[in-house]
């Protein structure tokens, strides 16, 4: 079992259509606010049980004090496989847009990215068993419940996904400060997996070597490069640019 914590993570585990949570827990004391009551019902309608208790019980649950008052036990996350994400990005009727993260650590570059992948318009997160961080409850908390919604799918070998990837038709782009050409030179309106490297390392030469074209962001001022959330970002909205997302709403 894990935890969920945080309003807006809990409400799209709650939205997500999935599995539901076993349990509830909301701080007791004072007055609840309307959030509470919305995920109680929803809690509620998924056969979970509800329970208030003092906030200290909810931090040892959640491991910590960031829980805003809401903390759901729900079964241990389930990663998907690459087909699945390959196969989301066929069924939407969209080129695939995949982001391929060799190493990130930090649960909260991890989370931010994920939501910005949600948001962008991303079919799926690829990232590696080992040697990186997994969708942990700070991860979860981080993406505002992104990964309840956005597949992350875990691999053994990055390298050879991306020659998966490459036999399915999706074009690799490594992100790197000392590429030749800008992101912006490139076309990204056909299938497209960014390929981003780990917070201190970057990418492994192995990984680099295995996408199939090579990219920088253009920066300006004093800054030799960006995080990892932040470039993922970028990144993803330079692909979102060339594809005209959320246009159709202007």
């Amino acid at each position: 079992m894990r935890v969920v914590y945080g309003v807006n993570p809990v409400r799209e585990l709650l939205r997500g259509g999935g599995q539901g949570p076993a349990e509830l827990w909301l701080a007791e004391g004072g007055t609840r606010a309307a959030s509470f009551a919305e995920l109680e019902r929803m809690a509620r309608e998924q056969g979970a049980r509800v329970r208030a208790a003092p906030r200290p019980r909810l931090d040892r649950l959640a491991g910590t004090d960031h829980h805003q008052g809401v903390v759901a036990v729900v079964a241990d996350y389930r990663y998907a496989e690459l087909a699945d994400i390959l196969e989301q990005a066929r069924g939407s009727g969209r080129p695939a847009l995949v982001l391929v993260l060799d190493g990130v650590e930090d649960p909260q570059n991890l989370g931010a990215i994920v939501r910005s992948a949600l948001a962008l318009g991303a079919h799926g997160v690829v990232i590696p068993r080992d040697r990186a961080v997994g969708v942990t409850p700070a991860a979860a908390k981080a993406s505002a419940g992104a990964v309840e919604r956005c597949p992350v799918a875990r691999v053994v070998n990055v390298a050879k996904t991306i020659e998966a990837l490459k036999a399915a038709g999706v074009w690799s782009v490594a992100l790197a400060q000392d590429a030749k050409r800008p992101l912006r030179g490139l076309d990204l309106a056909g299938p497209t997996a960014l390929v981003l490297g780990s917070e201190g390392e970057g990418l492994r030469p192995l990984v680099r070597r295995s996408c199939d074209l090579e990219a920088r962001i253009p920066m300006g001022g004093d800054l030799e490069s960006l995080s990892v959330a932040a470039a993922a970002a970028v990144g993803l909205y330079e692909v979102a640019r060339q594809r005209g997302v959320g246009e159709e709403g202007r």
